[in-house]
């Protein structure tokens, strides 16, 4: 597995989201064996970067990453995120906004004891919480670095002048935002800032959800639980709008003798030296897979061709979730 920078953090070139082992998509938590499984099979593949997030699940997710690490957590840099729970309440406050210190502190104390480990290696705040200055969130969690408990500081979904505003009070490592073949917004504005400051990128949903994967052909193929039944891009006229695009995908893919999943991460390998995605699987065949990737060299046409596809059809994520993501 080839390696790269993010920040002055070295990690593999492709990592492993385990949000999905969990909750969120069909089958999530049907078969922790097998997602356990997955995580170690990863880690033997040479990939050395893990994200997960306190709010998946809640916890289990964290808990469940803590037990596939268990004697190996050296061999990895560890991802997790705080500030869509909202301890404070008396129910959890499951999907609000908190970035208090008093929060952050309470955040990681549980983080590190469910992923059985005394330092976090990248600490994202999940989500910009618009009643908390980030420079308070950024000195919150400069305070942990200094502690020991935290090595880096990453941000979520943020736009370049909360990233500036977080940089100046403390370094921040990565970014964490959607992109892929069929979300390219931050290619505007976010990722020239993030090559100005010397900040890593690291893409989740590089798959599109798992459409770019070709294997999505139907709606019905999604489970009662699954969000994608929200997502406007997976509905109706738009799911079969989108069906073309996955389809330009295995087209390029036969072409070069690979998975459209290994296309889609190839052409976003190809978007820069520290752009760092991270996949999303609870199979060993998917990891082994996708994984892979990193040995695929697209050709100048091939890349011409998935540069020219057109924009997915529909929105990414639901009004209601949007207002949560800056550009």
């Amino acid at each position: 597995m080839k390696h790269t920078t993010l920040g002055d953090l070295d990690v593999s070139r492709i990592g492993l989201g385990a949000m999905g082992m969990s909750v969120f998509y069909t089958g999530a938590g049907t078969d922790d064996a097998e997602s356990v499984r997955t995580v170690q099979r990863a880690v033997d593949l040479g990939v050395t970067f893990i994200d997960t997030a306190e709010v998946y699940g809640p916890y289990v997710n964290e808990e469940l990453v803590g037990r596939a690490l268990k004697g190996r957590r050296d061999e990895v840099v560890l991802a997790t995120k705080f500030g869509m729970i909202s301890h404070a309440d008396a129910d959890g406050g499951i999907g609000v906004l908190d970035g208090s210190r008093a929060n952050i502190r309470t955040a990681v104390e549980g983080s590190l004891k469910r992923l059985g480990t005394d330092h976090i290696d990248l600490y994202y705040q999940h989500r910009v919480d618009p009643d908390t200055p980030v420079e308070e969130v950024a000195g919150a969690v400069g305070e942990l670095v200094q502690e020991g408990k935290v090595r880096h500081l990453g941000l979520s979904e943020a736009g370049p002048d909360t990233i500036r505003r977080a940089h100046a009070v403390h370094p921040v490592t990565a970014v964490q935002s959607s992109y892929s073949l069929w979300n390219r917004e931050v290619e505007e504005r976010v990722l020239p800032a993030l090559r100005e400051l010397g900040i890593g990128f690291v893409p989740y949903s590089p798959l599109g959800h798992g459409f770019l994967t070709g294997t999505l052909r139907s709606p019905e193929q999604f489970d009662e639980g699954d969000w994608r039944r929200t997502s406007p891009r997976f509905q109706g006229e738009n799911f079969r709008r989108n069906l073309a695009l996955a389809d330009e995908v295995r087209a390029v893919a036969d072409e070069a003798g690979a998975t459209p999943a290994q296309v889609a991460l190839a052409w976003l390998l190809s978007r820069g030296e520290h752009i760092v995605p991270i996949p999303g699987t609870k199979r060993v065949a998917r990891v082994e897979e996708n994984t892979a990737a990193d040995t695929v060299e697209l050709t100048a046409g091939q890349l011409a061709k998935l540069d020219s596809l057109p924009p997915a059809a529909g929105r990414d994520h639901s009004e209601e979730e949007r207002r949560l993501i800056e550009r």
